[in-house]
């Protein structure tokens, strides 16, 4: 062999070594962050599972605020439903986005809820009441932490993704970035839920 033949090979299998790198290095961040999705999928659904017991035990006491109580199982419907959508593939952009709407739509009808359920109570009182309120409140603590670290997971494979040179091998290959979990600026789901009995 020649010594040009072997430089060659030697550039040759450089750039491959770097190309499967760069992929291996982009697969391993997109697993990251669809493994933080996963960790919201989880306390979502956990959330979404304490609804229906909360309704049920709020409908005893609040038979004249029936609107309310719709209101929340509607929102509740919707934000589970985009949930699995979203949750099929956390890099659609569309479809985490519609989750962050309809999951704020769901926070604010449960903040009009805890609110109307002040006024009763006997429901404050409750003890199922108290303690569906305090699984939620540490769900709510538990869903804000993963969103967290969803965003870590996005903003790390979006740098990788957009830097050079990996930028030339993620478009080649199919990788785009993916958004972060934001709140709109109107959305209510920056007003705090107040789920507290005292």
């Amino acid at each position: 062999m020649s010594i040009g033949m072997i430089v060659l090979l030697s550039v040759v299998a450089v750039v491959v070594l770097w190309i499967a790198g760069t992929f291996n290095s982009l697969v391993s961040l997109r697993n990251r962050f669809r493994n933080a999705f996963a960790q919201i999928d989880v306390q979502l659904k956990r959330r979404y599972d304490l609804i229906p017991n909360l309704v049920e035990t709020a409908k005893g006491y609040m038979a004249h605020e029936r609107q309310t109580l719709e209101a929340v199982v509607a929102a509740r419907g919707e934000a589970s439903s985009t949930r699995a959508r979203a949750a099929a593939n956390p890099g659609d952009h569309g479809a985490v986005k519609q989750l962050a709407v309809d999951d704020a739509a769901l926070t604010g009808a449960l903040g009009r809820l805890f609110a109307l359920a002040e006024s009763y109570p006997s429901l404050k009182a409750n003890a199922n009441m108290m303690q569906l309120s305090e699984e939620l409140a540490t769900t709510e603590n538990k869903i804000s932490f993963a969103r967290q670290a969803y965003n870590d997971a996005v903003m790390h494979f979006n740098t990788r993704t957009e830097s050079f040179p990996a930028n030339l091998i993620a478009a080649v290959l199919g990788f785009r970035t993916v958004d972060l979990w934001q709140l709109e600026a109107t959305s209510e789901e920056r007003q705090p839920v107040k789920v507290s009995f005292s």
